[in-house]
């Protein structure tokens, strides 16, 4: 018996086993794991916490030795598409499988590109702090490409019922998804540090770059404990009622439609009729003492899809219930411009205050329209490609201020489409926004997608805090007090109002002011840090070989 030979013989299988943990098959296994994970951090299952290991797994893929550019591309590319696959099925049901996996394809490609990136900031030193922002970067691209971008997917919008979301309150969206970032990359490095710890012989010596990798990864995890530490206060006080801020009721009607799907267009006055039916039973329950009469009423986007300024029976209902409401309204309407003509039927997606007594006065016209949806771009050659295309409205971008003033209150308001960009009720507050609105139609998606939306309100209540009433047409219509919990909601394609006390705020957080060159920030480091890597590494397409490698290679050649 050899001792030497049982020996060899014994780590046969275990060579073979960590031959296969170093394989390509492996690490792209892990990349769609990762997808996967970030994809379930979203509602509507909502395992916030879920987003931290998906980065991490992504961050030790990328980083690993033997991961190239061109692999950090590819493997970028695995996660997004497990990650934007099954986050977005509800845009076929809209418009049909190719769009949705077309708009999933894109999406990958920015994650691939951060793939790429990564790779190569990551030999950098402080390599963790360097692939948060690269991931940053990578956000702020596919939020403002291409057609203004897609910013759906963006990391802080799976920490809405997360702690990390009173970062939101700091620096809004762009600090949410760094920290989340930058607390996978930190973790992933301390584990890798744990296990080259565990593998190195005792002799070994520690080396400089493994202490600079140790303090950035711890430094990293502390600095978002911290910074959610220093935050949480701010944001629990935000809640807390002050005699300084004025309370008003509110009310939000939620009128369903008869069916879902893209032809909720021919049942255009069916859906009026519903939001008047709901709000005279609203304007009853207020006369039988069975609910507050509110300062105001918020119906959805699209709920007069009748052009009320040019037709007349619209207008005629939607007279009837303000008048049984006594208040005024803020109707959604669907208002055809000026320059409109039968072959380029040009209109604004509108948010109109209409008054008991005056009838239609200030108006809110939709400023970020959805490309593919309410216009289509490039219009001669997508008709080409499909006839889904023929579908796609004519809405032209709005302007003014993001703010109307429902029996004098000050309304932030963000329809739909809005609310997921940083910039719209920014502005709303930066004008002097004390509350915010944000009328949506849900009539062409579902329950999922009402979920995730309603994700991004909750974010936007607590970065600005500010109270916010969400009303849609089937759902799911919900206010949101500025620490982000839910006050009231209602159920999925049900007819139903809201009637809530909200506070009126004035305070402006430091992300309204702060957020956006924050952003600007995480950028300029993110370029920097990719130019240093480039002018840094000559050969950067090769793979790399850890330093246990290379002084095997060089024992052997001795």
């Amino acid at each position: 018996w050899n001792p030497a030979i049982h020996h060899r013989g014994a780590a046969r299988p275990c060579t073979a086993a960590w031959c296969c943990m170093d394989s390509r098959l492996l690490r792209s296994a892990v990349a769609v794991l990762a997808g996967l994970l970030m994809c379930v951090s979203f509602p509507p299952i909502g395992w916030w916490w879920s987003a931290v290991p998906a980065l991490g797994l992504l961050t030790w893929v990328l980083v690993h030795p033997k991961t190239t550019l061109a692999g950090g591309f590819g493997y970028g590319f695995l996660f997004g598409l497990a990650f934007y696959l099954p986050l977005l099925p509800w845009i076929s049901g809209l418009v049909g499988p190719i769009p949705w996996i077309a708009l999933s394809v894109l999406q990958a490609g920015f994650v691939a590109v951060f793939g790429a990136f990564a790779v190569l900031v990551s030999r950098l030193p402080a390599w963790p702090l360097w692939v948060a922002t690269v991931w940053s970067l990578q956000e702020w691209l596919k939020s403002s490409i291409p057609f203004g971008g897609f910013p759906w997917g963006v990391t802080a919008f799976s920490q809405a019922d997360g702690p990390l979301l009173v970062l939101a309150q700091l620096g809004g969206t762009p600090l949410v998804s760094f920290a989340v970032a930058l607390l996978a990359t930190s973790l992933c490095a301390l584990v890798l540090q744990v296990a080259r710890w565990v593998g190195r012989a005792p002799t070994e010596p520690d080396s400089n770059s493994d202490t600079g990798e140790l303090i950035t990864a711890v430094a990293g995890v502390c600095a978002v404990l911290l910074m959610t530490v220093i935050a949480s206060p701010g944001v629990r006080r935000a809640a807390v009622p002050t005699d300084q801020e004025p309370v008003v009721t509110v009310a939000a009607v939620q009128g369903n439609v008869p069916r879902l799907g893209l032809d909720f267009n021919s049942q255009r006055r069916a859906v009026l009729d519903n939001h008047v039916r709901q709000t005279v039973q609203l304007a009853d329950d207020v006369r039988a003492g069975k609910a507050p009469a509110p300062r105001f009423v918020i119906w959805p986007e699209n709920s007069a899809d009748i052009d009320p300024l040019a037709n007349a029976d619209a207008a005629g209902q939607i007279d009837v219930a303000a008048r049984a409401i006594g208040v005024p309204i803020l109707v959604g309407a669907v208002v055809a411009r000026p320059d409109s003509t039968p072959t380029n039927p040009t209109a604004s997606n509108t948010v109109i205050v209409w008054d008991h007594r005056n009838g239609p006065g200030e108006r809110h016209d939709k400023q970020i329209v959805q490309p593919f949806g309410e216009y289509l771009p490039w219009r001669a050659f997508f008709s080409l490609l499909s006839s889904y295309a023929d579908r796609a409205g004519y809405f032209v971008p709005g302007n003014g201020s993001g703010v109307v003033r429902p029996a004098g209150v000050p309304v932030g308001v963000a329809t739909c489409w809005e609310v997921i960009f940083d910039r719209a009720l920014r502005q709303s507050v930066r004008n002097g926004a004390q509350l915010l609105a944000v009328p949506t139609n849900n009539a062409t998606f579902d329950e999922a997608m009402s979920e995730q939306q309603l994700a991004f309100a909750k974010l936007r209540a607590v970065e600005h805090g500010r109270y916010l009433v969400v009303a849609g047409t089937t759902g799911i219509s919900a206010a949101i007090a500025p620490d982000g919990r839910e006050m009231a909601r209602t159920a999925f394609f049900t007819p139903a109002y809201l009637d809530v006390d909200v506070r009126l705020r004035t305070a402006q957080t430091p992300a309204t002011g702060w957020a956006e060159p924050l952003q600007w920030l995480l950028v300029a480091i993110a370029v920097a840090a990719i130019g240093v890597a480039i002018l840094q590494n000559s050969g950067f397409v090769r793979p790399r070989r850890t330093r246990r490698e290379t002084g095997r290679h060089d024992k052997g050649v001795a």
